[in-house]
């Protein structure tokens, strides 16, 4: 563990590693994306700036694997949307589709925007410089139409993964690569008359590196070292290494500061996998009927590094948990609101919720435990407002600090806009479920929980709908 600062001031600059646009990212992906966006949120909450950048990755090779094969992501997603009868007719309308799909999905779940989205397309002139220079400084070779990273000549290569240059062997996915000087040299530049995405370049009309694409864009956006990157731990090798290598040698200075990494989750015990039915898109969980604040609550629930194994049941179990949470926003905004003179019971509660809280997340963004505070806190606000006594004044201190903590997980009972807010959606799940099962008093609760966050119920032959009062 070590304790973290910015470089520079009060400035956090993070990059983050985005969707690869040639098909529908997954909820695996997701709670990747969403750590990050946590990650910010905190950072914003504890008074830092953040400068947060995701890229996009929209040409077709992805892997080590599909550059050495000649593999074309692109060409993939060009057939499998007209096989669905989408109608697209290059590599760039594929990757729009899905950038919008992304993008969906990332408003759905409240995501806070990043700074810029940038495309690796629209960043070539700033790779070809970046590979002109690693030439010239002797980390890479030429041959032919294809220019290579050679790993020899850069000492610290394997840092970050613990692979060193004498494990690394020729994979037994791929024949080796005679014009490589070392099995492990990885191109920043190939040319195949086959791939449909090609850009002219001074070693002929090809396309870059997956590698070289993140390196460019980050040193644009951010300049180099900068304080935290991103990403899913399959990117630690060989992307983020080969990131490390290129970067470190074209500009002879550090990277990186902090290096921070998701594990996969399992779904039903499984891998996310189409053939076996365990892969599921954020659009899939919508149309089912979770909503977006669900989705985020369970896919940020457990700690990043922890492998996690998912089903239907886990969102089930998030829209429950934001009800708790919303109960306990109800219950404080509705007592600060009467005027009631008391004790400081619920300011002393929030400032020992808050302490617990950011103690959780300090320690290397500890969510299950922040979230623990959380429910500790709306039992402790059960307690004490059951018990009488607590003035509402200490219940207006205690709700402003509740909602700042709240925020940290996306979920904004003060949202505006048309839309239900969390709370008063989740409130009005409970409330169905409670009349489903004919608990008429708990559902005259929950309506006047709901009343109190400005919203009245009304019941009809469709089933109850919500209107701000």
């Amino acid at each position: 563990m070590e304790e973290f600062a910015p470089l520079e001031g009060r400035t956090v600059r993070m990059y983050n590693c985005g969707p690869t646009v040639y098909d529908s990212p997954h909820v695996g992906n997701f709670r990747t994306f969403l750590f990050a966006d946590t990650l910010r949120r905190y950072l914003e909450y504890s008074g830092y700036q953040v400068k947060q950048i995701m890229n996009l990755t929209d040409v077709g090779h992805l892997t080590r694997d599909d550059v050495e094969a000649g593999q074309d992501k692109m060409e993939e997603g060009l057939r499998r949307l007209r096989e669905q009868g989408i109608n697209v007719n290059n590599p760039y309308e594929v990757a729009e589709h899905f950038t919008r799909e992304f993008h969906d999905a990332r408003k759905a779940l409240k995501f806070r925007d990043a700074h810029e989205f940038p495309r690796a397309t629209a960043h070539v002139p700033e790779m070809l410089v970046m590979i002109r220079g690693l030439i010239d400084r002797g980390f890479a070779y030429a041959v032919g139409g294809n220019v290579y990273y050679d790993v020899t000549k850069f000492a610290r290569y394997g840092k970050l993964s613990g692979n060193t240059l004498e494990q690394m062997k020729a994979g037994a996915r791929v024949e080796i690569n005679p014009e490589k000087r070392h099995p492990a040299d990885f191109a920043l530049w190939k040319t195949d008359a086959k791939h449909l995405m090609q850009f002219d370049s001074p070693w002929g009309r090809g396309f870059p590196g997956w590698h070289i694409e993140c390196s460019a864009m980050s040193l644009k956006y951010l300049g180099q070292p900068f304080d935290i990157h991103t990403g899913g731990e399959d990117n630690i090798f060989p992307h983020h290494e080969c990131e490390i290598a290129q970067s470190e040698a074209a500009n002879d200075k550090p990277f990186v500061k902090v290096w921070m990494h998701a594990r996969h989750l399992l779904w039903d015990n499984k891998k996310m996998s189409k053939s076996q039915g365990t892969f599921f898109t954020i659009a899939d969980l919508l149309g089912r009927g979770y909503t977006g604040d669900a989705i985020r609550h369970s896919l940020v629930s457990t700690h990043y590094r922890q492998q996690v194994n998912y089903t239907l049941k886990s969102f089930d179990d998030a829209k429950a948990s934001i009800a708790r949470l919303a109960e306990g926003h109800a219950r404080l905004f509705q007592h600060a609101s009467q005027n009631a003179a008391g004790g400081d019971a619920l300011r002393a509660a929030a400032e020992k919720a808050k302490k617990d809280f950011d103690g959780a997340m300090d320690d290397d963004l500890n969510t299950s435990g922040a979230l623990g505070a959380l429910h500790e806190f709306v039992r402790e606000v059960n307690r004490i407002l059951d018990a009488g006594g607590a003035s509402s004044l200490s219940a207006e201190v205690a709700l402003d600090r509740y909602h700042a903590m709240l925020t940290v997980f996306g979920i904004d009972p003060r949202a505006a806009g048309d839309g239900v807010p969390a709370d008063v959606a989740a409130l009005a799940d409970q409330r169905k479920q409670a009349r489903a099962a004919r608990n008429f008093k708990e559902s005259d609760r929950l309506r006047d929980a709901i009343k109190a966050l400005g919203w009245t119920v009304e019941d009809s032959k469709d089933g109850q709908k919500l209107k701000r009062s």
